[in-house]
Order: structure tokens, then C-alpha cells, then sequence
């Protein structure tokens, strides 16, 4: 390759996206996990549940009836029927239609596509600070720009209207909005949701509401769609949604869009074309059994994971410079650490902690993974399996006392 081949490929904007710090701790746990070491898979969001036997009956039908061949680019009729029902049930969005539901290849393309389809160069977005990396990897390679609100623990990790109104620019375009919360577990009342639909009525702004963790609660937790509370304003609010992790379908990859927004409905068929040109057809089969289905298995995984919570918190209470904070929903505890914690951890610093942690088979995701403002934070997920979680919660508590 010449050194102007070189120069070329040197200026792309995926040179500022990272392969991401989650992966990386990851890739040791599942290295030492390979040669037969125990490792405790704490880092990762991947629910530890079997997929509901009826959603494995209809992909298997499905594809005994030779359902596997090109599919409607938007997804197939039945699920989008079956998505705008939920949606008008469940979540009480009103007038929505199938035409209003477009299936993606899970909530993460569902952003790549939402972000894409509504951004433009410059343009930016207000997101919670931490929050899920991917979030702002996505508005970046959509031309955008992050805009980061911090969350404090002595406010409950509440994203706070006010703090929203005071970072918008004449670039910003949307605020993002995520409930409840990846990484802290926070859920946002519909009060204070709906003092945010009215900062983005007042300046004219969209809403992009990921409710990827709506069926992962602990009570008296409630979930609010945003669109549901929005009103007028609904037409503004762009909401996405998962089979991740209320039914457990990572694998399967099944997400998607909702949006009554008439040009934006345009763009995200075209980006969906040449994206994927539809979600695998046999997955869409099994999403449709796990909407129209029996759903006793969501009041069973809350519970086994309110176990699985509460185990965790207990592992890390009392334990010197060490402030866990108790999640009302999904499936991650977020800790805050005193900087004068790391002279005894032996570590510089929480990313130091986290790689410390996963070089003794704990998995984890240091704070700075999430944003800027939180860089003396760590997640543990608590969605492996429960022998897992209580296994590792007694390894994990003897680390922090004892150092890594």
C-alpha cells in the first residue's frame, strides 16, 4: 500500500469510533474461560433465560413450511400488526399502525437507522451522562454530535428536564431519552417525563425514547412510554424497543422502530434496504409468537432477577469506598467509588479495577466506559445465571475488601 492509500484510509470517522471497553474485558473473560478457568460474566447485558418454548415451536414451523426466503424490507405484515396491538395495549401509544412499526436487526440498528434517518451533519443529540456507549457511536456515525447531561447519584440518576434545557444549542435536534436506564437501573417517572416532552415542545425538538429494558422492573418501579404521555407532541417521539431482554432473544437479533413521522417512515425503509433488506424471516416468526404468546415468563424473570439484584447489592454493601446504587429496573448495579479507594484496591483507578477484576475472572465495565462525568464508577451485570450471580457476588466482595 502507498503512504497516499495510507493517508486516505487514515480519515474516516469510524477511526473515532472504539471497539469498546466492554468487548475488550470480554474477550479476557472468555479467553480464560476457554483454557477452564472460572470467570464470572458480569460485564455483559446478555440474559441468562432460555428463548420461551413457543417462540422455538414457531421459528422450527416456520421453517418446516419454507419460510426462508426474502421478506418484506419493513418486516413481515403479522409482526407489525402484532408490534402496533402491543404498542396500543401495552404500551398505550394511541392510533398507532402497523405502518407505523418498522422490525430492525435488534434495538442497536434500530438506532444506527433512527439516528441516521433523522440527523444531519453537526446536528445534536442530548443523551444522559453515563449511558450506553453505543448511543453516541451511533449519533457520531450519523454525522452527529453527543451532547451529555450528567446524572448524579443524590438525585437518584434522574435525567433531569432542567439540566436538558440548559445544554440545548441551535445545533441540537433530539433528546435522547433511555427507561429505565442502562448502565445505573434508573426508572424515570412519568412526571418527569413529561416535564421532558415539554423542553423538546418549547424548542421544538425530537424525542428518541429507547424502552429496550420496559419489562425488566422491580416494584413499585412503573414503565411510562414516552409517545404515550406526549400528546400533541407524540408525532415527535421516535420510540425503540428490543426482544433482547424481555424475552431473551439477543441472539435472534429482533427490534424495532415506532414513528408516526411521515418522512422519517420514508428514510428508514431506504435505510433499512441497505442495511439488511429485512431481519432474518425465521426470527420475525418467533417474534410474533413471543408478542401474541404467553407472556408468564416476564413475571418470572423479574423475579429471578430481583433475587439476583438483591444478592449483588447485599455483596457490596458496607464495603469501603464502595456506594452501590439500588437499581428500580434492568439488570445492571452501578457503584460509585471514593478516588481514595484505589490505594487500597491496589489500582490507579476504576478502568484499573476493571481489568484487574476480569485478570481474576470477574467481569465488569469501569465508569468511563459510559461517559466523562463518571469516571469513578463501576457496572456489574446481573444477568447471568443465578448460581453465577451468587457465586460471584461472595468472589466479588472479597476482592473489593481484600484488593485485586
Amino acid at each position: 500500500m502507498t503512504a497516499i492509500a495510507a493517508e486516505r484510509l487514515s480519515a474516516h470517522r469510524l477511526d473515532d469510533v472504539s471497539l469498546g471497553k466492554i468487548v475488550q474485558i470480554r474477550e479476557v473473560l472468555l479467553r480464560a474461560q476457554a483454557a477452564g478457568s472460572r470467570v464470572v460474566r458480569f460485564e455483559s447485558g446478555d440474559p441468562s433465560f432460555s428463548v420461551a418454548p413457543h417462540v422455538l415451536d414457531a421459528i422450527g414451523a416456520a421453517a418446516a413450511a419454507g419460510k426462508t426466503h426474502y421478506i418484506p424490507n419493513d418486516g413481515i405484515p403479522e409482526l407489525r400488526a402484532a408490534l402496533a396491538a402491543k404498542l396500543r395495549d401495552k404500551n398505550g401509544i394511541a392510533d398507532v399502525t402497523n405502518h407505523d412499526v418498522f422490525v430492525t436487526n435488534g434495538a442497536m440498528h434500530a438506532l444506527y437507522v433512527t439516528f441516521g434517518a433523522l440527523l444531519g451533519a453537526g446536528d445534536e443529540v442530548i443523551i444522559p451522562d453515563p449511558m450506553w456507549t453505543e448511543v453516541a457511536d451511533n449519533i457520531r456515525l450519523a454525522g452527529g454530535r453527543a451532547v451529555r447531561v450528567s446524572l448524579r447519584a443524590e438525585d437518584d440518576y434522574a435525567y433531569d428536564a432542567e439540566a436538558i434545557e440548559r445544554a440545548i444549542t441551535p445545533q441540537t435536534r433530539a433528546i435522547f431519552v433511555n427507561t429505565p436506564h442502562n448502565p445505573t437501573g434508573a426508572v424515570l417517572s412519568r412526571e418527569q417525563l413529561e416535564a421532558i416532552v415539554d423542553v423538546a415542545r418549547a424548542n421544538d425538538l425530537w424525542i428518541i425514547s429507547d424502552e429496550a429494558y420496559e419489562d425488566v422492573l422491580y416494584e413499585p418501579a412503573v414503565h411510562h412510554s414516552v409517545a404515550s404521555l406526549a400528546g400533541d407532541w407524540a408525532d415527535r417521539v421516535i420510540s425503540v424497543f428490543s426482544f433482547s431482554k424481555s424475552h431473551a432473544m439477543s441472539g435472534l437479533r429482533v427490534g424495532y422502530i415506532v414513528t408516526t413521522a411521515s418522512t422519517l417512515q420514508e428514510r428508514i425503509g431506504k435505510l433499512l434496504r441497505c442495511t439488511i433488506n429485512g431481519v432474518n424471516s425465521l426470527a420475525q416468526w418467533g417474534a410474533l409468537a413471543a408478542v401474541t404468546g404467553p407472556q408468564d415468563h416476564l413475571a418470572a424473570m423479574r423475579e429471578e432477577y430481583r433475587g439476583r439484584r438483591d444478592a449483588l447489592v447485599h455483596a457490596l454493601r458496607d464495603i469501603p469506598g464502595i456506594t452501590p446504587f439500588v437499581p428500580s429496573g434492568a439488570f445492571y448495579l452501578w457503584a460509585e467509588i471514593d478516588p481514595e479507594a484505589y490505594d487500597r484496591l491496589g489500582v490507579a483507578d476504576a478502568d484499573g479495577l476493571s481489568r484487574s477484576l476480569a485478570a481474576n475472572g470477574i467481569g465488569s465495565a469501569p465508569g468511563d466506559a459510559f461517559g466523562e462525568s463518571c469516571v469513578d464508577a463501576i457496572r456489574f451485570a446481573f444477568s447471568c445465571d443465578t448460581t453465577m450471580v451468587r457465586t460471584g457476588a461472595t468472589l466479588l466482595r472479597t476482592a473489593l475488601l481484600e484488593g485485586v
